[in-house]
Order: C-alpha cells, then sequence, then structure tokens
C-alpha cells in the first residue's frame, strides 16, 4: 500500500513545474535576503532564539516570502497552515484560528498562519486577527507586494515586524538554475542538456530578481532542446522568455518609486536617467498622459524662470500626447523630458507661492492699499478708492515706484541661473530704488 502511495506522490511531484520542485527544504539552500538573514541580522536572531511573533513579509513576486515562511515553521517545529486573501473567507480564517487555539490548548503546539497576499483582505478581515495575534495564539506571516503602510490596518502593522523583501541578485539566481541543472531528483540533471553560461546570463538578467520565472524559464529551454541538440545557448534562453512584462499597479509601489524616479532624474539634470524611468513607466503601461502631466509641473516646479521656455514645451508635448497617443506621442515626452533635464533649473516661484500661501493662512490679512481698489465704477472716487494710482506703462521704463502691498513682503528670490538670473539683478535694483525713495 505503501508503495502505491509513494508512486503517486512521485508522479504528483513529477507534474510540479521545476520551481515547485526545487523550493528548498532547509534554511541553508534558501537564496538571498541576506539583509534580513545573515548571522546578525534581526530575522535570523529570531529564528536562532526561536521567537517568532507576527511579521509582515513586503515585496515582490518570486523573493521566497512563502518558501521562507514554510522553512521557520519547519525548523522551529510550528504547524504551518497557509492561507490565500484571494480565495478564504471570514469562515476559513475563523476555523484556522479555532484550531489554532484547541491546538495550543491541547499539546502546546504553536501555529504559524501565513497569509499570501494578506494586502486582499478588507479592514475588517484583518481585524478579525487581531485578537489572536495579540495573545499570541498564533504567529502571523502576512505576504504582501503592497506596502503593507498603506494596504494593512495600522492595528496590525504595530503588533508585526515588517520585513522587507527585494528582487534576487543575478548571482542568486543562476545558483538557483546551477542547482537545478546539478539537482537529479528534483532537477533538471537527468535530461543530460548542457545550458551555456551566456545562456544563464540572459535569463537572470531578463528574470528581474524573480526566482521562479529563472526556473520556468530555464525548464523550458532544457526540455525544449533535451531531444535534439542538448545545448541551450543565449538564442534558446531567448526564446525561452516570455515578452518582458513589467510589474505594474496604478496605485503601488512600482508606479510612484518610478515615478519619482523620473522626475528627480529631471530634477538632477541627468537626461539619460531621465529616458531609462520614462521608458519604465511607458513599457509599463503606465498612461502617457499622467507622464504628460508630471512634465507640466516639472517645468514650473523645477525650472521655472530659470528657462521660461520649459513651460510651453512642457505643454506642447502635453497636448500632443493628449492628440496623438501612444506610440507617437512617446517621441514628443522624449523631448519635452530632455529638455528639461537639460534646461537650468529653478524651484523659486514654487517656494515663493507656498511662503506666500503660508501668509495668507498664518497671519492677519493685509488690506488692499486705497490707490490699488477698483475704481472703475461711479461712487469709488467718493470712496476713495484708486485715487492716486500710477500706471507704469506711462512711465518711459515701464516702472514707477509705487507701493502694491502695504506691508513689506519678499517671496520671490530668484536664482542667479539662466533667465532668473536675469529676473534676480533687474529686481535688486527695482527694490533698491524703491526702498531708496521711499527714505
Amino acid at each position: 500500500m505503501n508503495l502505491f502511495k509513494d508512486a503517486e506522490q512521485q508522479n504528483r511531484d513529477s507534474a510540479k513545474p521545476l520551481a515547485a520542485r526545487m523550493r528548498p527544504t532547509k534554511l541553508s539552500e534558501f537564496a538571498g535576503q541576506q539583509h534580513i538573514l545573515a548571522d546578525g541580522k534581526l530575522l535570523r536572531r529570531m529564528l536562532d532564539a526561536d521567537r517568532i511573533g507576527s511579521m509582515i513579509f513586503y515585496g515582490p513576486p518570486g523573493t521566497g516570502k512563502t518558501t521562507l515562511a514554510e522553512l521557520m515553521a519547519k525548523q522551529t517545529r510550528r504547524h504551518f497552515e497557509r492561507l490565500n486573501a484571494t480565495t478564504s473567507g471570514v469562515k476559513d480564517v475563523r476555523e484556522v484560528l479555532q484550531a489554532a487555539a484547541e491546538r495550543l490548548a491541547a499539546d502546546g503546539t504553536q501555529t504559524i498562519v501565513f497569509i499570501d497576499e494578506l494586502h486582499r483582505f478588507s479592514r475588517s478581515q484583518q481585524d478579525i486577527l487581531l485578537p489572536d495575534v495579540e495573545s499570541g495564539t498564533i504567529s502571523l506571516i502576512g505576504a504582501t507586494t503592497a506596502n503593507p503602510f498603506f494596504s494593512l490596518v495600522a492595528p496590525l502593522i504595530s503588533r508585526s515586524q515588517v520585513f522587507e523583501f527585494k528582487e534576487l541578485q543575478k548571482s542568486d539566481l543562476i545558483t538557483l538554475m546551477q542547482r537545478a541543472l546539478n539537482d537529479k531528483k528534483r532537477g533538471l540533471a537527468g535530461h543530460g542538456v548542457d545550458v551555456q553560461t551566456e545562456a544563464m546570463d540572459f535569463i537572470a538578467t531578463l528574470s528581474d530578481g524573480d526566482g521562479r520565472r529563472a526556473l520556468t524559464a530555464l525548464e523550458i529551454a532544457v526540455l525544449s532542446v533535451s531531444r535534439t541538440t542538448r545545448v541551450v545557448d543565449a538564442a534558446v534562453a531567448e526564446e525561452s522568455m516570455q515578452r518582458r512584462v513589467l510589474r505594474f499597479d496604478p496605485s503601488g509601489d512600482d508606479h510612484y518609486d518610478v515615478a519619482s524616479a523620473f522626475i528627480k532624474s529631471i530634477r538632477g539634470s541627468d537626461p539619460d536617467a531621465a529616458l531609462y524611468w520614462l521608458a519604465r513607466l511607458l513599457e509599463s503601461g503606465e498612461d502617457p498622459r499622467f507622464i504628460a502631466r508630471r512634465l507640466v509641473i516639472a517645468a514650473s516646479e523645477d525650472i521655472g524662470n530659470a528657462d521660461p521656455m520649459g513651460l510651453p514645451i512642457a505643454t506642447a508635448a502635453w497636448q500632443a500626447t493628449e492628440s496623438i497617443g501612444m506610440p507617437e506621442c512617446r517621441i514628443n515626452l522624449a523631448q519635452a523630458t530632455t529638455y528639461l533635464a537639460c534646461a537650468p533649473k529653478s524651484n523659486a516661484s514654487y517656494l515663493a507661492i507656498d511662503a506666500a500661501i503660508a501668509d495668507v493662512r498664518q497671519n492677519t490679512l493685509v488690506p488692499v492699499p486705497m490707490h490699488l481698489r477698483d475704481g472703475h465704477y461711479a461712487g469709488a472716487e467718493r470712496l476713495g478708492h484708486g485715487i492716486g494710482y500710477e500706471y507704469a506703462h506711462d512711465s518711459a521704463e515701464g516702472w514707477v515706484n509705487q507701493d502694491y502691498l502695504g506691508v513689506d513682503r519678499q517671496y520671490y528670490h530668484p536664482v542667479d541661473r539662466g533667465k532668473e538670473a536675469e529676473f534676480r539683478q533687474r529686481l535688486e535694483q527695482l527694490r533698491s530704488r524703491r526702498k531708496t525713495v521711499g527714505e
């Protein structure tokens, strides 16, 4: 009977994809995440001390979140329960929690409850976990690709240790693939295929730190040549890789992080970096209109009057994007991006309006001086409105020594770069003359 069961299990195992078959069975086989697992790091210390509290594993797919949770349960001899937030409801969660409580009471066995895609649970569903987490009835390990500080309820965050998982390094991916090629029982050693170094390098590069994707591509490559050439070269590897599909969530971290890098590269006057992040946004499926709007904002926020042409160029790119669309509008966006990145920079206008708004919000409002008030209606003169106003264009130089605010304020401080340097010089002259005349 056992022989039949063993055969059935072997059949089930052989049907699994390579990534599932090569899942590490002990912690020493686990690849990556040394920033939390290396000797002396927090998670390693918790494991060594057998003090597993509740924690959140946050990071991209294929970085080992599920695998590590299983290994932790195995190493600490805890019962392991796995749920997926996309398929499990309140009833499933309550049953798991009840069983964990009974198990703990019966023989002291502790339970790790692993919930994949925890961010998919509603706030009320997350709240159900709180009493058992707080009492120590379970050790919750929640896995999420979404930033937990935005996607999870604060009480759950406060009761958990957050560990960020990072994309696997290229060397980690190559190690995983080599291990699979050398493993006769679970891996691909039995196929007798020579996988060339450049092929593994190609797969590792295009897997974007995702171990599951690397092993899947490797398996496709090996199986596709095992009965023919028995050699996996770079060309075969390329054929075995699906077209790179970049992670994209319009409300997720990647969206905001790449957009942030894009704008900061423009601000830092690096057109090449800005073009790379622009390409990332476009290839991820970002709405080009979002990118165009960001360029218009950057034209005033970061370039300002240092190069007044920045705003009309960015606005033109926005209008072109609206009327043309992809893929052609990528050229318009690239032109605006490179222009803004190369332009002299000033945030003086941005700082000036924020300073003025803060003044309006926080201080006594300044009354409009009588000579600046509207004098274009019958009776205005009787009120003293508009009397004494001097029309600047009547002066030969287009300037008159006139008070336009009634109090001494200076919000706009032009920088000594680009066109704004001219503005700075002119304003310094005018302010000096106004002060001198006023004295």
